[in-house]
């Protein structure tokens, strides 16, 4: 009874929570697990976690289950631990978490298993009622959840003016899915637009601040309005988007597909206009695209 008594309090609360035995095996998955994850209890239970279900990754795209898993450290000290890392989702985009991870011991004080904890760090709870207002506005892409074309052009003439009355720093990236004809010659343009979905979450996830904004584009390009940085803070987060796009696959039959994304970041100028600002990152990208593609080019600002 008392074992059921605690399920059921877990099920019932927002953060993710798994529970590992001695050989890392999954032995409960609560309610919030699936819907963070995608997967049901049935798909994970008795699986171990080194099978590397969620495939997490650090801000550099390192997949710590397989090298410098936190539950795994756990396991071998006994001591708790929390980082900021992403999952995989099922459906194949990257979701930010903060995870949590803590011994199990039992009443002789012996590690007897561990319990991990995560929740959602995408500020998607907090952007749900931002995106409803939107979309009664028209400025919402409606395929993908970006803002559309009109909306970054609004906050361009925003992002200017408080640029110029206040100083107020930011950055552009403007990046496009590589070889994204391909993709929908070879499987078909709903194929295509799930990869678009997967790309703007990636996006979303990777840009971990609600200070900024990114749009659709057109077609298969979108623009990232990065608020208060500097030259090598853009860059870190162009190259963190670049990275989980990498790192994601949307599920398609027995296999999955993944693409990469090429993108030119450049810095604000009081001096510029949004077109100019526009016009030069669209080069970068461009020099991006001619050096291989998958990549990140920064102008020298």
């Amino acid at each position: 009874m008392a074992e059921e008594f605690y399920k059921e309090v877990l099920d019932h609360i927002h953060d993710g929570v798994y529970l590992v035995d001695q050989q890392r095996r999954i032995k409960y998955w609560n309610r919030a697990a699936e819907e963070l994850s995608g997967y049901a209890a049935s798909e994970v239970l008795g699986s171990c976690c080194s099978d590397n279900i969620l495939v997490h990754t650090d801000d550099k795209g390192m997949q710590l289950c397989l090298t410098a898993c936190p539950l795994a450290a756990t396991m071998a000290d006994g001591q708790s631990r929390q980082a900021a890392v992403y999952l995989r989702h099922k459906a194949g985009h990257r979701v930010p978490v903060t995870i949590k991870v803590a011994p199990l011991l039992n009443g002789r004080g012996e590690l007897v298993g561990a319990v991990e904890t995560f929740s959602d760090d995408s500020f998607h709870h907090s952007m749900t009622a931002r995106i409803s207002e939107l979309e009664q506005l028209s400025l919402i892409d409606p395929l993908t959840g970006a803002g559309n074309r009109r909306y970054a052009d609004m906050t361009l003439a925003t992002r200017f003016n408080e640029l110029r009355r206040y100083g107020w720093p930011f950055g552009i990236l403007l990046c496009d899915i590589d070889n994204f004809k391909s993709v929908n010659d070879q499987y078909g343009h709903q194929v295509g637009d799930e990869v678009l979905r997967m790309v703007a979450r990636d996006i979303a996830g990777g840009m971990r601040s609600p200070d900024s904004l990114f749009f659709r584009w057109g077609g298969e390009e979108f623009l990232l309005i990065v608020a208060h940085v500097d030259h090598q803070q853009l860059y870190a987060v162009a190259e963190r988007i670049r990275l989980l796009v990498t790192k994601s696959a949307i599920p398609l039959n027995q296999e999955r597909l993944g693409v990469t994304i090429s993108l030119g970041a450049t810095l604000a100028a009081p001096a510029d206009g949004p077109e100019q600002m526009v016009r030069r990152a669209d080069e970068l990208l461009y020099l991006s695209k001619n050096a291989g593609k998958n990549r990140t080019t920064i102008d020298g600002r």
